[in-house]
């Protein structure tokens, strides 16, 4: 018996190196070649992006008799523009573009599966669900905020290396536009003739601004990727304003929400600036504005005609049509500050109607949620208040609307849920609707200023929040997207632990979203749900969210009920409601839960799994300390209601539970991230610096003076 045990040993131990020398030569012999006619750069990137690859892995790239032959084609009659398919034959496997950007997005697909371990191609065919698919990013020079948090950032975005590196990401993740912010972008673009007080750059500084631009909107082309200019009215540059005694745009002479300037010369100059860009940069797609910060004092009516007599004339008198986005009045009335009317709504539209001097539709953009479009997915209000159906009914054919999804939210913790964004894009895109832009106002994704370790494999800051980008553009391509792309990619970085990653930052990347619809903001600095601060009733001071102010906050979802709603009803569970009980008891279970599953991994030396896990570990301690909060203003409120102590003794015990949980957030983030600059707690006082460390000083106070209500 025991030589047949023996024997049998022998043959298994044989048969597994058999197996495994089988495996290795198939890895070995794994090779590929490209059969290519189309020499568009957007093809030309999606080779270039999977030679890249195949070099990196020691997969032999262009040789005979490879093992994956490929073949691309372009059928732009039975396939719609970035549409792809990929269909394999005993010999080949062929990728056909609806142009060469679906081309380019089907060589791309082809490497994410050959990156996921296969050996034979899966065949796909996928057409862009969302059409306008952007990313908001806000230029540091003349930057709607000042300060640190935008001078940071001078050196990175004139470097033409990071456009590429943060573009190659934006064509990865099938993002199509680009959307470049600022106060007035005009003057480091062109310097004119008949203005030339208004430009200081000595000609060559002015040609290396050129060059710039042109390299950007190059780089931006070749990875089938639109360019937008987008500016705020209405400002001019400091030495113009000067020379003219007119309002300038220097933010420590002008607060970006001053007084409008009607004055001739401006209308003059901002007319002949536009004219002058479009055709000087025949790559840059188009131009957008937005009617509000610089317009103090003016009525709607004055806003849009002002519009129509200088950007829509300037696009007029230019040697081409270029495309456009005309952003919805921030105010109904005079005031910048935010409000709405049918009355204005409807004014708008016979604008956006009437327009004909663009080139194909004109994009429509609404804030969804205000400043906090991660919040709910349910559309609640934009800037100013709530909409009519204005916009839509009847539907319009001259335009098409956009969501603008603010991420005022968070900066420094990685963040990816996709349930959250399929939800979001099945309840709002309509026919109507063919549009998402995702971005800040405040923040700016360039240097990385905020990781204290050293040894992480990426240099700037979108390439911290990898899976942000990656959940949002797929999605917006393609909604059925499953969740095992996700993982795989969590996978590729880091074997053995990447679906636990996954897993676990779905769940506690719930925790922002949850806490930006129960604290009902608006615009930026009224909530940074990452940092537990914003404003409170009271003064307007950034601090702490107080558990006085939580216990009487009527939330932003209307799933929610508010304490005071809940006390009312005798703490009873209502139907397709979510009571505060229901809701902490929920962040409670699915943060806990995400603790104890990243618990065992052993990152070892590896930064990047590091911070992988601290992020995690940091959400779910945040989230932690809301619940219990949520709890504690419960109590908090029922002991102002009825004078008993009880209900006192137990909020200073969910507080205190609550503490414990910021103490353990303060713990895992120290060694990681350094104090910084963040907009919402400096806004130009560049000492006011934001880590949860800082903030436990009033975490701390907090329970100190419900302590006090004891005595």
């Amino acid at each position: 018996m025991k030589s047949v045990i023996k024997f049998l040993n022998r043959n298994i131990v044989t048969t597994l190196i058999i197996i495994l020398l089988m495996s290795c030569e198939q890895k070995k012999s794994f090779s590929i070649s490209i059969q290519n006619s189309i020499q568009e750069a957007q093809a030309i990137h999606g080779i270039n992006k999977l030679k890249d690859f195949a070099e990196k892995k020691n997969i032999p790239f262009a040789v005979k008799g490879a093992s994956l032959e490929i073949e691309t084609a372009i059928d732009s009659l039975t396939l719609k523009p970035e549409a792809f398919s990929i269909k394999t034959t005993d010999e080949k496997t062929i990728i056909t573009g609806g142009n060469a950007t679906g081309l380019m997005y089907g060589l791309l697909d082809v490497k994410d599966q050959i990156e996921a371990g296969k050996q034979s191609i899966t065949e796909k065919l996928q057409s862009p669900h969302i059409e306008f698919r952007a990313l908001k990013f806000n230029l540091p020079w003349d930057a709607y905020r000042g300060g640190k948090t935008s001078s940071l950032h001078l050196e990175t975005c004139r470097d033409t290396i990071f456009w590429e590196t943060f573009m190659d990401m934006m064509a990865e993740n099938r993002f199509n536009k680009l959307t470049l912010w600022n106060l007035h972008p005009f003057n480091y673009m062109v310097k004119l003739e008949d203005f030339p007080e208004a430009n200081t750059f000595s000609e060559q500084e002015m040609k290396e601004w050129q060059q710039f631009w042109h390299t950007l909107f190059k780089i931006a082309k070749n990875r089938g990727i639109e360019t937008y200019i987008v500016n705020w009215n209405i400002f001019v540059p400091t030495n113009f304003a000067r020379h003219h005694n007119v309002s300038g745009i220097s933010q420590g002479e002008r607060k970006h929400a001053g007084k409008g300037d009607t004055s001739q010369i401006v209308k003059d100059y901002t007319r002949e600036s536009v004219r002058s860009v479009i055709d000087m940069y025949p790559d840059l797609t188009g131009l957008g504005i937005t009617l509000g910060e610089g317009m103090g004092e003016m009525t709607p009516e004055e806003r849009e005609e002002w519009l129509l007599e200088t950007i829509v004339e300037g696009a007029r008198q230019a040697q081409r049509k270029i495309k456009f986005i005309h952003r919805v009045p921030l105010s109904a009335g005079t005031d910048p500050s935010g409000s709405t009317s049918v009355t204005v709504e409807k004014m708008t539209r016979q604008t956006l109607d009437t327009l004909t001097c663009f080139d194909g539709p004109i994009i429509t953009e609404l804030k969804f949620n205000h400043s906090h479009g991660h919040a709910t997915p349910k559309l609640v209000k934009v800037h100013g208040g709530k909409l009519t159906d204005a916009y839509w009914n009847p539907p319009p054919e001259n335009y098409y609307l956009a969501w603008m999804i603010r991420n005022e939210d968070f900066f420094i913790l990685r963040w990816g849920q996709p349930d959250f964004i399929r939800q979001h894009i099945a309840e709002n895109v309509h026919p109507y609707v063919n549009g998402y832009y995702i971005g800040s106002e405040t923040y700016i994704p360039a240097k990385d200023y905020i990781t204290a370790l050293e040894g992480a494999s990426y240099k700037y800051a979108f390439e911290r929040q990898w899976m942000f980008y990656k959940v949002w553009g797929h999605l917006l391509y393609n909604p059925k997207t499953p969740d095992n792309y996700f993982a795989q990619a969590f996978e590729n970085r880091f074997p053995e632990n990447g679906s636990i990653l996954f897993e676990a930052q779905s769940k506690v990347s719930k925790v922002p979203l949850i806490i930006a619809s129960y604290w009902d903001a608006k615009w930026d600095f009224t909530l940074y749900s990452e940092g537990m601060i914003g404003f409170n009733d009271g003064p307007r001071a950034v601090k702490l969210l107080s558990l006085q102010t939580l216990a009487n906050k009527q939330p932003m979802d209307p799933r929610y009920i508010g304490i005071p709603e809940f006390l009312d009803t005798g703490k009873k569970d209502m139907p397709d409601k979510i009571t505060p009980v229901q809701l902490a008891d929920s962040i409670f279970s699915f943060c806990t839960q995400a603790l104890k599953e990243v618990e065992p991994i052993d990152p070892k030396e590896n930064v990047d799994l590091i911070h992988e896990k601290t992020d995690i570990q940091a959400w779910a301690y945040l989230g932690l300390y809301f619940s219990n909060k949520l709890k504690s203003a419960i109590s908090y409120q029922e002991f102002i209601n009825f004078k008993d102590n009880k209900y006192l003794q137990e909020s200073i015990l969910w507080l205190e539970k609550a503490s414990n949980d910021w103490d353990k957030l303060v713990e895992v983030t120290k060694p990681v991230y350094k104090p910084v600059p963040i907009p919402h707690k400096g806004y130009r006082v560049d000492s006011n610096l934001f880590h949860w460390s800082i903030v436990q000083e009033e975490v701390e106070e907090e329970l100190n003076w419900l302590k006090t209500l004891d005595n």
